[in-house]
């Protein structure tokens, strides 16, 4: 079963399950995002949903982390079905940055109104019941620590239809990753339904960036997406 918990220093979710868990998030994102350019306004987010793809990819190669879980097998079924089998299951796991995440199923968002124009039926395709499910486990995990109006508010924007992330200025969620790891982790516990609003309903603190943004990428005649952050990230403790 996939979940999604808090890191020891909450800087970020650690994303877990066994290999079938992981493989069918990650072939459902691939599916509804679309091949490169398809839909070229949301190539940032895009990029940027490709992210956690190449971290779900790579833990269930076991290149991540790895767990043993209980699997409910005991003893006596084992000798009921002669079988002989393991009591515990593999589980693979990932840790990944909480702005990041937010950013990653609010964009998620977006691409499923954009796939599921192609659909008949699109509450019903099962790329998209996977993705939800997704969006849900990580909505819950984020309960813990928002207040009730944060999480409302923020789980009425994801089940809605007021996401936007066309043209986006996807450095702001570079600015927000950084800031958000130099925090105190509790601060970062705190602040984390703040941030996860301040993703959702792109704020004037969003707009300011963007405007920065599209003035350099003006100058220089390119694509806000394209734009490159200069500032390196620090080594993290999650």
């Amino acid at each position: 079963m996939l979940s999604v918990t808090h890191t020891e220093n909450f800087t970020g979710a650690r994303i877990s399950g066994d290999f079938w868990d992981l493989d069918e998030v990650n072939q459902a994102i691939y599916i509804v995002v679309g091949d490169e350019n398809k839909y070229y306004n949301w190539e940032g987010s895009r990029k940027r949903i490709l992210g956690i793809s190449y971290e779900i990819r790579h833990a269930s190669l076991a290149d991540r982390h790895v767990d043993f879980v209980g699997n409910g097998l005991s003893k006596e079924s084992i000798k009921q079905h002669q079988n002989v089998t393991s009591q515990k299951n593999i589980y693979y796991s990932f840790d990944y940055l909480w702005p990041e995440l937010i950013f990653t199923v609010i964009a998620l968002n977006d691409f499923i109104r954009l796939y599921s124009k192609d659909h008949l039926f699109p509450s019903l395709d099962v790329h998209v019941t996977t993705i939800r499910k997704f969006q849900s486990v990580v909505g819950e995990a984020l309960h813990s620590v928002m207040t009730t109006e944060e999480y409302d508010r923020f789980m009425s924007v994801l089940s809605g239809n007021e996401t936007n992330v066309q043209e986006y200025a996807i450095q702001f969620v570079d600015l927000l990753n950084l800031n958000y790891i130099n925090l105190t982790k509790e601060q970062r516990e705190k602040s984390l339904g703040m941030i996860a609003l301040k993703l959702a309903v792109q704020d004037k603190d969003y707009q300011e960036v963007r405007d920065q943004i599209i003035k350099s990428a003006n100058t220089t005649k390119s694509d806000i997406h394209k734009m490159l952050m200069t500032k390196e990230y620090p080594e993290i403790k999650w």
